[in-house]
């Protein structure tokens, strides 16, 4: 899925990403659009103001619980029926949830919803396993690993933005929505209709243009894909756009497209050719693999990454959900009735919605600088785990921060110094999610495994995202009553500091990757692996063709007499060996009497050595 040129380094399938992105983009955008009006929402069900914060917890809680009971089953299904189908299933039942959740009218109805939107949205760990199928070169694991995150935080700054902004729009915006019945009636409905129309265009999208990347799934036929190409030419042909001449059979140095090489040498009878070769490729649908196993998917390293993204899942989710509501929570001035210092004071800033979606829309900005600009070359110099190590030791010290900016007085000085720590946390935030993917993502033994080992991710870290809100929320409402605003702070920083115990004690899946595939001798005479192409360097009129072996056969030519003679290297013959499809080949070259191992395909190996048109002379 990688383009690499001849003696070049491998690319992004940057097309196929971006593609993905505009799937993805609505969800976080439905998502956070949603933490400006959310202490608003609970209140205009009738739930006091002390009490809000438990209800806005057991609303993300219900989210959370939802979407651990059902993430292994939609990895599973993504494994089963294809990754592409399974996620715009998914954006389409996210969507229909999220016009439920703005129409909602009552506490239970709203806790539904939230139920509902949970059980629906499995994306999260299909979307990562489709990133890491596009792109198993581990020298752009971090950028690649970033662009999904970098997508949520570009929705975490227009879903804030529009949700505090159009949240209430008869009241807010009297002269546009005052005459407007339905938005009276519902006045939290027009930000979940905007998300709404955000994920038609990622649906619509993705069943135009979006490539299935499962190896068992490629080769079947996709009406999605054929309309969109179809579309794709009426509109070229509209503006007069010439088309381009088809290229001619060329050398192995060509240009590979992002699907032209195979993630893995075939395992089974399922074969992962190229869609460049799909005349040679059988037409009916591959066998399935065999199911992932338990031991498969849990080794020791894949259960400390677990543990460490859902320590680090429960205590981001409960600071993200409890910050609006600590930011609309009224002032208090301090006296010595109220406060006796360090620990017993109360209060917050007294914000409303649209001045608390400013701060988080400012906030996704830094977060997508952080994001693009930052993250990939910090992370290539100082490797993600090290990174990962230095966030786990910042988010104590944020939490314990937090609180303490009640005391000040000065409006304007209090939202500069919270908006200091946001910015901060953003740091550690956007390093520390990417960095926990990568390194799940490495922990795996196979791709094969790689659906359902992140369907437990999600469903594992979801139980941690329920968790956190709901003792978040709960905490923070005992300390407000008691005069304890630090309760629920406090409360996190411990859960931080116990989650960064097992980042600890991991480590980076390198070269000591388990090995699943054989060695295969190299210098066997006459033997020409499928996938490897073979040129004579004296005899630059044999034409080259790239493709699948037939029946052993890499490439003939017409003899003097009209004959086809097979062209079969032999030992010693001064030949040019390119391999194309293999990923992880291990050391960088190939020595007297040594084999090629072929890694498990998740990354290449500290070479850097990947797929496609790589040489070896």
């Amino acid at each position: 899925m990688v383009k690499r040129r001849a003696g070049g380094p491998p690319k992004l399938p940057a097309k196929q990403l971006a593609i993905l992105a505009i799937c993805r983009f609505a969800e976080p955008v439905a998502l956070t659009s949603v933490f400006p009006y959310l202490p608003e929402m609970i209140e205009s069900f009738g739930v006091e103001k002390k009490h809000v914060a438990w209800w806005a917890g057991m609303t993300s809680a219900a989210f959370s619980l939802s979407q651990c009971l059902t993430a292994v089953i939609w990895g599973r299904a993504s494994d089963r029926f294809g990754r592409k189908p399974t996620v715009l299933t998914g954006l389409t039942l996210t969507m229909i949830s999220c016009l439920i959740w703005g129409m909602s009218s009552s506490l239970p109805m709203a806790i539904v919803a939230r139920s509902f939107a949970g059980g629906c949205n499995g994306n999260v760990g299909i979307i990562r396993t489709m990133v890491a199928e596009m792109v198993p070169e581990k020298e752009l694991q971090p950028r690649a690993f970033s662009i999904m995150p970098l997508v949520w935080t570009l929705g975490s700054i227009f879903g804030p933005s529009f949700g505090g902004f159009f949240a209430k729009p008869a009241e807010n915006l009297p002269t546009l929505f005052g005459n407007n019945k339905f938005l009276t009636k519902f006045p939290f409905a027009l930000p979940n209709l905007i998300a709404s129309v955000l994920f038609l265009l990622g649906i619509t999208t993705g069943i135009l243009f979006l490539k299935e990347t499962l190896e068992t799934k490629r080769h079947q036929k996709d009406y999605g894909l054929a309309l969109g190409k179809k579309l794709t030419a009426a509109v070229q042909a509209c503006f007069s756009l010439s088309k381009r001449n088809p290229k001619p059979f060329r050398r192995a140095s060509a240009s590979y497209d992002e699907s032209a090489a195979s993630l893995l040498r075939p395992t089974s009878s399922a074969g992962s050719e190229s869609s460049r070769y799909d005349s040679f490729a059988p037409k009916d649908s591959k066998p399935p693999l065999p199911r992932p196993t338990l031991v498969e998917v849990f080794t020791r390293q894949s259960v400390i990454n677990l543990i460490a993204y859902t320590f680090l899942a429960l205590h981001a989710v409960a600071y993200d959900q409890l910050l609006p509501i600590f930011l609309h929570t009224p002032q208090q001035t301090p006296n010595s009735t109220n406060t006796q210092l360090p620990f017993k004071f109360s209060g917050g800033f007294g914000l409303g919605s649209s001045r608390i979606g400013t701060l988080f829309t400012a906030y996704g900005f830094v977060g997508c600088f952080i994001q693009f600009l930052v993250f990939p070359p910090t992370a290539r110099k100082f490797g993600v785990l090290n990174c990962f190590k230095c966030c786990a030791v910042s988010f104590p010290i944020i939490c314990i921060a937090t609180p303490y900016t009640a005391l000040i007085q000065n409006s304007n000085l209090q939202q500069a110094t919270m908006f200091g720590i946001m910015t901060i946390k953003s740091f550690a935030v956007i390093f520390a999610f990417p960095c926990s993917i990568i390194l799940l993502t490495n922990s795996a033994v196979s791709l094969r495994i790689l659906g359902t080992l992140n369907g437990f991710a999600v469903s594992i870290s979801a139980v941690g995202r329920a968790i956190g809100p709901a003792l978040g929320g709960a905490a923070f409402t005992w300390g407000i009553e008691r005069g304890y605003v630090v309760t629920p702070y406090f409360m996190l920083a411990i859960i931080s500091t116990i989650g960064a115990i097992p980042i600890c004690s991991d480590t980076e899946t390198d070269d000591e990757e388990e090995d699943l595939l054989p060695t295969v001798d190299e210098d066997i005479a006459g033997e020409i692996l499928e996938g490897d192409e073979v040129i004579f360097e004296e005899d630059d009129d044999l034409t080259t063709i790239s493709g699948p072996s037939l029946g052993g056969t890499m490439r003939s030519r017409k003899s003097s007499d009209g004959e086809r003679s097979l062209a079969v290297p032999r030992i010693g013959s001064g030949i040019e060996r390119r391999m194309s499809s293999p990923i992880g080949i291990r050391g960088g070259s190939v020595g007297p009497g040594g084999g090629r191992r072929l890694s498990n395909g998740l990354a290449a190996s500290n070479m850097g050595v990947g797929t496609g048109g790589t040489s070896f002379t």
